[in-house]
């Protein structure tokens, strides 16, 4: 499956041209490459305009007829990359909610320091269950997944011990128009406030809130992003499950995050901020 979101394009593209200028740099024409490799001189282009993603073998003899095998395995990797970049959902929840859930626990149980933006729900580390349940049932419907909602909240619901573990570190970031949403109803909505005001008193859990009125001159609300070190990010899009681990790209997240946790209030003014949510709820 050719990559559809505009993180992993732009991976292709990078690719793509390292490749094109290894061609160049070995004086070889498009159709001498090709003659070499026994290909059809057309997959030359197409791989070279990124309209064609080459498979590890295409790179490695690309290199070689380049004169440049040491630099295939580098290359490789990077092909890799892109191919985990973005897993479409309904492949990565084809056998249920649970399922997708227990698959990130490795991740998330190698990971020191947690950095969480969402700018559209409560992220899961600092979910309730009925709030859980509430989002993974929406999710069941939309998607037409199989009813394994009950297991699936338990399991996240067991992940969250990592944030009593251990030396791990949750700095979240949430859009103060997250509190505002009610999801699952006023009653679920409620204990899920409370709850909040709870967690973000742990020595592990960093929480500010962008308030509603803050200057957004300097970065937008964007996708939500959950950081794992410096080693991986993953973004949640509507058609699929972004995963980066490109090092450029992870800084660039991590920029973001500064900037955005540049604009958040904590501590005291923080909680105001969800207190003031759990009044609105009976307005």
């Amino acid at each position: 499956m050719r990559p559809t979101s505009s993180s992993a394009e732009q991976a292709l593209h990078i690719l793509a041209a390292r490749l094109r200028h290894l061609r160049q740099a070995a004086d070889l024409s498009g159709r001498d490459l090709a003659r070499l490799a026994g290909w059809q001189a057309s997959k030359v282009s197409r791989i070279e305009h990124a309209r064609r993603r080459p498979a590890a073998t295409d790179v490695r003899a690309w290199c070689r007829h380049c004169g440049v095998p040491e630099q295939a395995e580098e290359l490789v990797v990077s092909l890799e990359a892109i191919e985990g970049m973005f897993v479409e959902w309904r492949h990565m929840e084809r056998t249920g909610l649970r399922k997708a859930q227990e698959a990130v626990i490795p991740r998330w149980e190698r990971t020191r320091h947690f950095r969480i933006y969402s700018s559209k729900l409560i992220p899961g580390p600092l979910q309730i269950g009925p709030y859980i349940a509430a989002v993974l049932t929406a999710l069941m419907r939309r998607r037409g997944l199989p009813n394994d909602v009950e297991e699936a909240v338990q399991v996240r619901l067991n992940k969250q011990r990592l944030i009593h573990e251990g030396d791990r570190r949750f700095a979240v970031i949430l859009e103060e128009s997250v509190l505002r949403g009610p999801i699952g109803g006023t009653e679920v909505m409620a204990a899920q406030l409370g709850h909040l005001l709870t967690v973000s008193a742990l020595p592990s859990v960093s929480l500010g809130i962008i308030p509603l009125d803050a200057d957004r001159s300097s970065v937008w609300p964007t996708e939500a992003f959950f950081m794992f070190d410096d080693a991986e990010v993953t973004v949640e899009l509507i058609s699929g499950h972004l995963t980066i681990t490109q090092p450029y790209e992870i800084g660039m997240y991590a920029d973001v995050f500064t900037t955005l946790a540049r604009l958040a209030v904590y501590g005291k003014a923080a909680r105001g901020i969800i207190t003031s949510a759990v009044a609105a709820l009976d307005e």
